[in-house]
């Protein structure tokens, strides 16, 4: 089949349970919204314009942009016209045909872009704040002057990044919006390729966007007449920010003493630069979120209040202007304050609880209704920021539909796919929104249109400066579709790869590839992959240490390799290892004690579905699949006890020690309980749950269970209806401290618990049975007896069984 003509369409199912759906377009369905993927020649090997009069300050990193100072001047539609018919595809980005050969010296030296296109890591320029050129352009000379940031964000999103690039950095270390420009490019890339560097090298990025957004509102309020005016505007804002409340403008107010004095506001200059520099700050925050760690988390909430303050200052000058705003705002500015409000609203109802308990301490509160309509408002606005506030909201319901698919996925796939189709409407070919339409035909779920888009959304972005991150993301995505499929061969391939490429965590990958080959009953492969998890993690941590990259090669100048190396030796004392790793190094050391004689009892690649949420997503082939292999599991472990019993029923005192496989079972018995919840038979799940509450105390090795058991159980208790009682589990999974996947788990509990709180469901009396019968009644009554009072070690000193009498273990 030619590639340009598959096309991939949504069709929102009317079938009884208001399911949306990703099916694959027939000719006949007038209902399907269908959009062409970018699979054409022009868009795998874009041309790239060359600014040659700006090439000493825009190439080359942070010293040639410091070296020059550019002018903020005015321009007009016709200049810039006239300019661009001047310089349009002069040079293109592979000219020479040797780009994709990274090992070309002599093309390495004589093509100017060839370290932007192999370093595509956004410059951080030095910005001295008392050369950022003041800013008077009142709201309509703004908004033509932005015109080529409004080109910018749409090269952006039609995967033509060199362009877009190349644009931002004219005018980035003088105009804060165009420092943002590159900002938004460098946070796209660490969120994609999952790197600490890229994630430094964005907040670096951003904090400049920051300096200079700053030194702007600093240096424009210098030129102006109205000085104390201004100054006690904005100082008399914020101090009253904590009495405000955010409220659409209705009617023009003014303290003035007579109805003849003009109300007098904020020039537009400084509350653009406000905006920006707010849209900093928030883009630092969610950057600090990804990394998953206290200290992470204290920043996050520095950085989401300093943007607060600047986003409020803006909203209160907003809704004093009335309906007379577009007089004093450009149209930029006010979608500005939408995008910025909005994805607060959304950020503060989706941390974690221990984050969110912080907030309610300090006065903090969110309306995530008002943060969807604010976020919607600035997509049809059809401005700067639309498309960045569709991938906003896309990423929001993807988060929700992929920790807490079983609570979320139901009510949210419909205005998700009403905003991807918006979205793709105005940049069908954009490899993000590809990339997004993948995840949620994984939701709906069809797995074979997701691998299809997952594909394209790699193939967009090919020849251009975002090819090697989505093509690892992408690919990462797909390896786990392949497992969903027990595709086993082709995930193992794909993690294979990713692991020499060092993706993410090459631990990981080379622990999936042992994982698959298991599951393929290739023994000796699978010891030999897991055998080198241990040098993966040692080899990432030395990297960490020396300053470099452990398998990542790139072509970089100097001064680009030496500044990642000092800040590698830097931060090397909190570069800790990833959580995953943590768990992959354990579980491996367990494997090789025991020599690999239990290899038969463990299936580690459905454990890693389980540990991912992932099982509600399979088919229901796969899913019986499942359940027969755990069962054949069992059976072993069952078989295995039963002949070490029979050893001590015939000798005395035997030399080997009594049979301890209670960790097995309960690994085995939690993928079991996760496999029936999906196939809603959830009536059985109650047994199994049931067991390895009753004999937690005994789970030496996996403390992780326990909480992932209480959340299993509120999710069996959620299918039949018991609704109090979910609520109550996962509140007791809540306490739970210290265990493997804690930061995922904490997240997945909250969204969990926001999901209660907007039905208004309270848990119930501990000591009452509801209805739905006894299995649900012994599943909240095991968690009632297992009170939990702090730490996971204090929770096993709990005892042996809910009834006094040690239960038959199933098999």
């Amino acid at each position: 089949m030619d590639p340009d003509d598959i096309i991939v369409a949504l069709d929102i199912s009317n079938d009884n349970d208001n399911t949306a759906l990703l099916s694959d377009p027939t000719p006949s369905s007038p209902t399907f919204t269908p959009w062409s993927y970018p699979l054409d020649s022009s868009y795998q090997s874009a041309p790239q314009e060359d600014y040659q009069h700006h090439h000493s300050n825009i190439h080359g990193g942070a010293e040639h942009v410091d070296s020059l100072q550019i002018p903020y001047r005015y321009m007009t539609s016709e200049d810039r016209d006239r300019e661009r018919r001047s310089r349009e595809y002069e040079h293109s980005i592979d000219e020479d045909g040797s780009l994709d050969d990274p090992n070309n010296y002599n093309h390495q030296h004589t093509n100017p872009y060839h370290d932007d296109f192999l370093y595509p890591t956004i410059p951080v320029a030095d910005i001295q704040p008392n050369q950022v050129p003041p800013n008077d352009l009142n709201p309509r000379q703004q908004e033509e002057a932005d015109q080529p940031v409004r080109e910018g964000m749409r090269y952006l999103f039609d995967n033509k990044f060199m362009r877009a690039r190349i644009i931002f950095q004219t005018n980035a270390n003088s105009d804060p919006l165009y420092s943002l420009g590159l900002g938004a490019m460098a946070f796209i890339r660490a969120i994609m390729t999952h790197r600490e560097y890229e994630t430094t090298k964005a907040i670096q990025a951003l904090q400049t966007t920051y300096t200079i957004a700053q030194a702007q509102i600093v240096n424009t309020g210098k030129k102006r007449k109205p000085l104390m005016t201004s100054f006690t505007r904005y100082f008399g804002d914020r101090i009253n920010t904590a009495a405000n409340t955010i409220d659409p403008p209705t009617s023009t107010t003014t303290n003035s003493a007579s109805a003849m004095d003009p109300p007098v506001f904020l020039a537009n200059s400084i509350l653009r630069a406000h905006v920006v520099k707010a849209e900093a700050s928030l883009l630092i925050a969610i950057l600090q979120l990804t990394r998953a760690s206290l200290v992470g988390y204290i920043k996050s909430g520095f950085h989401l209040r300093r943007a607060y303050y600047s986003y409020n200052l803006v909203w209160q000058e907003y809704k004093r202007m009335g309906q007379e705003y577009t007089k004093h705002m450009d149209r930029d500015t006010v979608s500005g304050i939408q995008f910025g409000i909005g994805a607060v609203q959304l950020i503060l109802s989706s941390l974690p609880s221990k984050m969110v308990q912080i907030n309610s301490i300090l006065g903090w509160s969110y309306d995530k209704e008002l943060g969807f309509v604010l976020l919607k408002l600035c997509t049809e606005a059809r401005g700067i920021r639309s498309s960045l506030s569709s991938l906003v909201l896309l990423a929001y319901y993807n988060v929700l539909t992929s920790f807490a698919p079983q609570l979320y996925t139901k009510d949210l796939m419909e205005p998700a796919l009403a905003c991807l189709t918006d979205a793709q409407h105005q940049h069908p070919r954009s490899c993000f929104f590809l990339f997004f339409a993948a995840r949620f035909a994984r939701c709906a779920p069809n797995l074979a249109l997701s691998s299809q888009s997952f594909q394209f959304a790699a193939q967009a972005s090919r020849g251009e400066w975002a090819e090697q991150a989505m093509r690892q993301l992408t690919d990462h995505e797909q390896a786990f579709n392949d497992a969903l499929q027990l595709n086993w061969e082709d995930s193992l391939a794909t993690f294979e790869v990713l692991g020499r490429q060092g993706y993410w965590s090459a631990a990981f990958s080379k622990y999936m590839v042992g994982a698959c080959y298991e599951m393929l009953g290739r023994r000796t492969e699978a010891i030999l992959a897991f055998a080198e998890v241990p040098q993966c993690i040692e080899r990432t941590m030395a990297a960490a240490e020396a300053g470099t990259h452990p398998t990542v090669t790139t072509f970089s100048s100097d001064d680009d390799n030496q500044q990642h190396q000092q800040h590698q030796q830097h931060h090397s004392s909190t570069q800790n290892i990833l959580y995953v790793d943590t768990y992959i190094q354990k579980k491996v050391k367990r494997y090789q004690q025991g020599g690999y004689q239990y290899m038969d009892l463990h299936l580690p690649a459905l454990e890693m579905l389980l540990v991912w949420n992932m099982f509600e997503w399979m088919e229901k082939d796969g899913l019986t699949h499942c359940l027969t292999l755990v069962q054949q599991t069992l059976g072993l472990v069952y078989e295995r006890e039963r002949l070490e019993y029979g050893v001590r029923q015939k000798e005395l005192v035997p030399s080997t020690a009594p049979p301890h496989y209670y960790d097995k079972r309960a690994g085995l018995l939690l993928i079991k309980a996760a496999v029936l919840n999906a196939l809603r038979q959830s009536q059985q799940a109650v047994a199994h749950l049931n067991w390895i509450l009753d004999h937690q105390r005994h789970l030496k090795s996996d403390s992780w269970m326990v909480p992932f058991t209480y959340w299993e159980s509120g999710v069996t208790c959620w299918h039949l209806g018991q609704h109090g009682k979910s609520r109550r589990l996962w509140q007791q999974a809540l306490s739970f401290t210290d265990y493997d996947f804690e930061h995922r788990m904490t997240i997945r509990l909250g969204l969990a618990l926001n999901k209660c709180d907007e039905m208004n469901i309270r848990h119930d009396d501990p000591g009452v049975n509801g209805g739905g019968g006894g299995g649900g009644g012994g599943a909240a009554a095991a968690v009632a007896r297992h009170t939990t009072k702090g730490s996971l070690a204090r929770k096993n000193k709990g005892p042996t069984s809910s009834n006094g009498r040690k239960r038959m273990p199933l098999a």
